[in-house]
């Protein structure tokens, strides 16, 4: 009984291996170019799980060729349309480490950029991805700022900055609520001084104008207003912040000593989503 339990096993390993070896065999005697090109062909009929075989047999059978170069790059991309991104980031860094004056190399930041792009997660969540997201695709737009993927990249820049801002407005709220004000104020104050070009920023001014109003600090949440009502005239947290301040006799009022007037001194507004 123990023979046939070992000739069985012995069996399906050699059965195994012959699998394998026959599937390696069937890419060994392949040319570079004709992998390369039967690749691209799967990849422009949709077929990307079929090209990545023969993009990673390509880099197998042939490596630091130049055609092995050219799949890496299109590799990657493949992972990516097939959600892969793990595997689209780490084969684009690859890419960028052995040839980083390529050609391709704006490319392989783009498709860096869109993998952690397509991760984030909703604004509740830990935002980690997203700051990898804006870490990525500005690098892009500063590296190859006259790129074919550079506007994509700016665009993409201030959806996930507006997403980080999301965020802080988010926490503060929370410690708002629970009247925990200075914890409130902190949040407020990373939109004011790290995302003022976001639609968040108008709500962070009035929440600062609640917040220091809570609190007694009626100079700061002067200032809060007033640097609101100086940029957004129109906004209706603008309305909220002086009606607020009309409550207990007060009007917006500017100190510009204040770390808020400090923050809007070198701040023009330009585009807010």
């Amino acid at each position: 009984m123990k023979r046939s339990v070992v000739a069985v096993v012995a069996v399906l390993a050699l059965s195994a291996c012959s699998s394998d070896d026959a599937d390696n065999l069937a890419f060994q005697d392949v040319p570079a170019d004709q992998l390369y090109n039967e690749a691209l062909v799967l990849m422009d009929d949709g077929d990307y799980r079929a090209a990545i075989v023969k993009f990673r047999e390509l880099d197998r059978l042939h490596p630091y060729t130049e055609y092995a170069r050219r799949s890496m790059v299109n590799l990657a991309f493949a992972y990516y349309s097939t959600g892969r991104y793990e595997e689209a980031i780490n084969t684009a860094q690859r890419f960028l480490a052995l040839y980083p004056g390529n050609k391709d190399a704006a490319y392989a930041h783009y498709i860096i950029g869109n993998s952690y792009f397509r991760q984030i997660p909703t604004v509740e969540r830990d935002q980690e991805t997203t700051q990898k997201a804006l870490a990525a695709m500005d690098e892009l737009v500063r590296n190859y700022p006259d790129s074919e993927y550079a506007t994509d990249a700016r665009r993409k820049i201030q959806i996930t900055r507006d997403q980080l801002a999301g965020k802080e407005m988010e926490v503060g709220r929370y410690y708002l609520q629970r009247d925990d004000y200075v914890a409130a104020i902190n949040r407020f104050r990373v939109v004011v001084e790290q995302y003022q070009q976001t639609r968040h920023v108008e709500e962070a001014l009035f929440r600062l104008t609640e917040a220091y109003y809570s609190l007694g600090v009626i100079p700061e949440a002067q200032t809060a207003a007033a640097v609101l009502g100086h940029n957004f005239p129109d906004s209706r947290w603008y309305k909220d912040a002086y009606s607020l301040l009309k409550k207990g006799g007060y009007e917006p009022s500017e100190n510009e000593k204040s770390w808020i007037s400090r923050a809007f001194d070198s701040f023009s507004v330009r585009s807010i989503l």
